[in-house]
């Protein structure tokens, strides 16, 4: 009998002490699906894969750790964004504006990135596997000439 009650306790108690992981605000996610527009907005760690966010303004949100897994984007402003460690895998970014945002540790494997704007962007470690990029300055390479 205590055995069975030592090995349920140890059994649940990474489910009991685990700390959840914290999202960004359920209203933002609300305003941005409803109105395309969330300048500013906590979106971290939001799951909004397929999301249809065309010409959406998240200029200065944060989305960091995000999912945003075959998302369209195409024409969103995302000018000084924290895209830190989110997942674009299957993104379609055509003329999307991420100037001086952070795409540090974004995953891009797939993804559609078309005349985007990234000027002044920090994009360390960014995952670019199989992505189709054009008229964009993301690329593979080393020091500048």
């Amino acid at each position: 009998m205590k055995s069975t009650i030592l090995n349920t306790i140890l059994l649940a108690a990474p489910l009991i002490l685990a700390s959840p992981v914290m999202a960004g605000n359920p209203a933002h996610v609300q305003q941005l699906l409803e109105t395309g527009f969330c300048q500013g907005c906590d979106l971290s760690n939001e799951d909004l894969r397929y999301a249809h966010l065309i010409g959406s303004d998240l200029r200065d949100a944060n989305l960091q750790g995000a999912t945003l897994i075959e998302a369209n984007l195409e024409g969103a402003d995302l000018a000084g964004a924290n895209l830190e460690g989110a997942n674009l895998t299957g993104a379609m970014l055509t003329n999307a504006t991420l100037n001086n945002s952070n795409l540090d540790n974004v995953n891009l494997t797939n993804a559609r990135i078309y005349d985007a704007d990234v000027t002044g962007a920090s994009m360390n470690n960014l995952d670019i596997t199989n992505a189709q990029i054009f008229n964009t300055g993301i690329g593979i390479g080393g020091e500048k000439p």
